[in-house]
């Protein structure tokens, strides 16, 4: 089977790519915007005939787009997350090679849940900030683009890799740092944030399954299990060997302040920033994975403290 890989290079296309290159039957071939891709393409950019010539040649079986930006204004979110897909969609469709696309999409595309709640398929998508309706807006575009594809809206991805952006890298940055200064309390904000979840690893094996799989739709991949980051900051602090204490500071961001669960996003032209979780997704997200079990014979395999042990690695290596 041969795989065209778009995004190769990104959090989770590294272990997507690790994963089909472990299966001998896959074929692989990368595609992006950096020089270690095997082919140069940028989908923000690129036209679809230009994709579409390349797709006749390769002539890919599967095509998986790991490819988008979470961070940015809208603008940029918007090119990189929708304008990109709808090139892929439109190269598909124009192209003879009859691939089978396997989109990655986020939780963030459904926004807020109430609390206590189980995230299912057919939840009416409503994304609270621009990260999510790009995605949703691309999720859109592949689900009406009449190719045979699925899209794997994936939950809260960690694990080794972790860009330092995001909540559980802040958080082990700000222990690595009360660590080294000798720190005995460690004071942030918005450890009351609870997110499902996901190992990167586990990630890149829905992926392989989708891309054998006939399954098409939306499917949930996330461990099913929604954590308060204040308790994956206790199991970090355990695995780090912390003995100091944890406090968390309440009330709304302050300036300076450091913030783990929800900092301000990046603004766009100057807007002011409207959204007091960057991912739009309020204080709580769980995701009903029965999908994934019935439909890929998919399960999360690695828990949330060997998640926390690799990221906490990564991050003592910078002591």
């Amino acid at each position: 089977m041969r795989v065209l890989l778009i995004g190769a290079n990104g959090y989770l296309g590294r272990f997507v790519a690790d994963r089909l290159l472990a299966d001998p039957a896959v074929q692989l071939t990368a595609l992006g915007r950096g020089d270690d891709a095997d082919v140069r393409f940028d989908l923000a950019s690129g036209s679809p005939g230009a994709l579409t010539r390349f797709l006749d040649a390769v002539h890919p079986g599967v095509v998986v787009n790991c490819a988008g930006a979470t961070r940015g204004g809208a603008r940029e979110l918007t090119r990189h997350n929708t304008v990109a897909v709808a090139t892929v969609c439109e190269a598909l469709r124009r192209s003879g090679c009859g691939a089978r696309l396997v989109q990655i999409g986020c939780g963030a595309e459904y926004g807020p849940s109430q609390p206590g709640s189980s995230t299912a398929e057919d939840a009416v998508p409503r994304p609270g900030g621009p990260y999510g309706v790009s995605k949703l807006a691309a999720t859109e575009l592949v689900l009406g683009s009449g190719l045979d594809a699925v899209v794997l809206r994936v939950f809260s991805p960690a694990g080794p890799g972790t860009p330092a952006g995001s909540p559980l890298g802040r958080l082990a940055e700000a222990m690595r740092r009360a660590m080294q200064s000798g720190d005995g309390e460690l004071k942030l904000g918005g450890l009351g944030v609870q997110r499902d979840f996901i190992d990167v690893r586990d990630v890149a094996r829905a992926v392989h399954a989708a891309s054998l799989s006939a399954a098409q739709g939306v499917i949930n991949i996330g461990s099913g299990r929604a954590v308060r980051l204040r308790d994956a900051a206790a199991v970090l602090a355990r695995v780090a060997g912390y003995g100091g204490a944890l406090h968390e500071l309440d009330g709304p961001h302050v300036p300076g302040r450091p913030s783990i669960g929800h900092p301000r996003p990046e603004p766009d032209h100057g807007i002011p920033a409207a959204y007091p979780y960057p991912d739009g997704c309020g204080s709580w997200q769980q995701a009903d994975v029965r999908t994934a079990r019935d439909r890929l014979g998919w399960r999360p395999r690695i828990n949330l403290e060997e998640s926390l042990a690799d990221i906490w690695m990564e991050a003592a290596c910078r002591i």
